[in-house]
């Protein structure tokens, strides 16, 4: 099938599109990757996204425009990458669309919702939509997140040693292969570091370029222990976690009463982001960590992560052929492709779930749906190349 992938994580900044040939032969999923483009945000658009998550709240008419502005901005990343991979035409559109709310109580995810309507992605593009993907794992009693733990599974197959996926988004998550597989959201990716440079620029800037900022502070050690009193950071995993607890009200409430320059705090911040994830991978003990994501373009955070790796080697998914920028849009687009031929997209070992679930919903495309014959043989490997 050829696939398009879309994606816009919890930066909210742009919507991520892969085209892809993805084949499943042998129980191993094949996928070719023809090109990939990133189209930012409105910023008009943008803004009004930024007002309406936590810590902010909205009235449903902002909800039912928000809903269809993102359903638009997806339906024409769409037409553009199925107009520049495959010259206008595609079997099939994955979109995992724009997360605005995850609901987590007591730790157990309760619900989630991802806005980007995919009626305008289909009758954009004429192609069969697959989306909402974290929904039937959260009813089947899993987190919902992170829904890359199955792909990271079957692409590190048969590395020597005990592999790690790191994907450093606004929120940080992890897959760490092994006979019994883990994966969980570690907390903060940049999401504090970017609330940092947004609260310390008055909003003109809205992330840490290269990491200049935290390379210039230091690293304030009460803050630091302060940040690292949270809670979240010792729940077992599969846990989930998103801007509902790190956002900018939650570090304005932790910066209250103290007097820091702007960047010792982001440098503090980068260094909890780096800690969280170094300590949430330690009991795994992993002998590389893959790191993908907008988080790998620090590479201030990249080093001070490094530095606390004990002893596992890091490297970006770049080195293994799977472009960072690009990973998680591939990883949905491989769910679509699974979502289509009736196969399990989810692995209960890494989401917490009873079962493996079929994930999305399935919006028919101009020539109505038909999809593939079921196939009850489910793949054990994948591997990445490039047209």
């Amino acid at each position: 099938m050829r696939v398009i992938g879309l994606m816009s994580g919890t930066s909210h900044d742009a919507i991520d599109a892969v085209g892809a040939d993805i084949i499943l032969r042998d129980r191993t999923i094949h996928v070719r990757l023809i090109g990939q483009l990133s189209r930012p945000y409105p910023d008009t658009l943008r803004s009004e996204l930024i007002a309406a998550v936590p810590p902010g709240s909205i009235e449903m008419a902002t909800v039912c425009r928000l809903d269809t502005a993102i359903g638009q901005a997806f339906a024409d990343a769409a037409d553009a990458a199925m107009g520049e991979f495959f010259s206008g035409s595609a079997d099939l559109v994955a979109s995992h669309g724009q997360t605005v709310y995850h609901w987590v109580s007591d730790g157990k995810t309760r619900g989630t919702l991802q806005l980007g309507q995919p009626a305008w992605i289909a009758e954009r593009t004429g192609v069969t939509v697959v989306s909402d993907f974290r929904s039937r794992d959260i009813a089947a009693g899993g987190q919902g997140a992170p829904l890359v733990g199955l792909f990271d599974v079957l692409w590190l197959a048969g590395r020597p040693g005990r592999a790690a996926a790191l994907n450093i988004g606004g929120i940080a998550n992890v897959t760490v292969t092994g006979d019994q597989p883990v994966a969980f959201d570690t907390g903060p990716g940049n999401a504090l570091i970017d609330a940092a440079v947004e609260r310390c620029t008055g909003g003109t800037e809205h992330f840490d370029r290269a990491g200049m900022r935290a390379a210039r502070g230091q690293v304030d050690a009460d803050l630091l222990e302060t940040l690292l009193a949270e809670p979240y950071y010792r729940a077992p995993a599969p846990k989930s976690t998103g801007k509902e607890l790190f956002n900018r009200a939650y570090l304005e409430r932790v910066l209250y009463g103290r007097t820091l320059s702007a960047d010792d705090i982001v440098a503090t911040v980068t260094a909890l982001t780096a800690r969280t994830i170094a300590d949430a991978l330690a009991p795994l003990h992993p002998t590389e960590v893959i790191a993908s994501g907008g988080g790998t373009r620090n590479p201030t955070l990249m080093a001070v992560l490094g530095a606390h790796l004990d002893g596992a080697k890091l490297c970006t998914s770049d080195e293994l052929g799977l472009p960072s920028a690009a990973k998680e849009a591939t990883a949905f687009a491989v769910l679509g492709f699974l979502t289509a031929h009736g196969l399990a997209g989810s692995h209960p070992a890494c989401t917490g779930a009873r079962r493996a679930a079929v994930l999305g919903s399935i919006t028919p495309g101009a020539a109505g749906c038909t999809l593939p014959a079921a196939t009850t043989a489910a793949p054990r490997r994948l591997v990445v190349s490039h047209a």
